[in-house]
């Protein structure tokens, strides 16, 4: 339970990230924050993959991963507004 609980905090800090890189007006509250933080690492995470990056456990793979989950996160981000309106 906790490591849900752990993914869901640092979703939401990947989606205050993502929102502050992208900035706009976005309706969406503190719940839609964290699953578009956690959705869009996920999905970042995954494209990583299908093209062959890695991670790895160096720091500076960490780094990488940071900025993979974020870009997943803003891409997410732009398809919610396109599909708003």
């Amino acid at each position: 339970m906790f490591h849900l609980i752990w993914k869901f905090i640092l979703g939401l800090i990947v989606g205050l990230v993502a929102r502050f890189v992208l900035p706009g007006h976005d309706p969406i509250g503190f719940w839609m924050t964290g699953l578009v933080g956690v959705v869009g690492s996920f999905g970042g995470h995954f494209l990583a993959s299908a093209v062959g990056l890695e991670s790895g456990d160096k720091p500076s793979g960490r780094v990488f991963s940071a900025l993979i989950s974020i870009a997943g996160a803003v891409l997410l981000l732009l398809a919610l507004r396109y599909f708003r309106h």
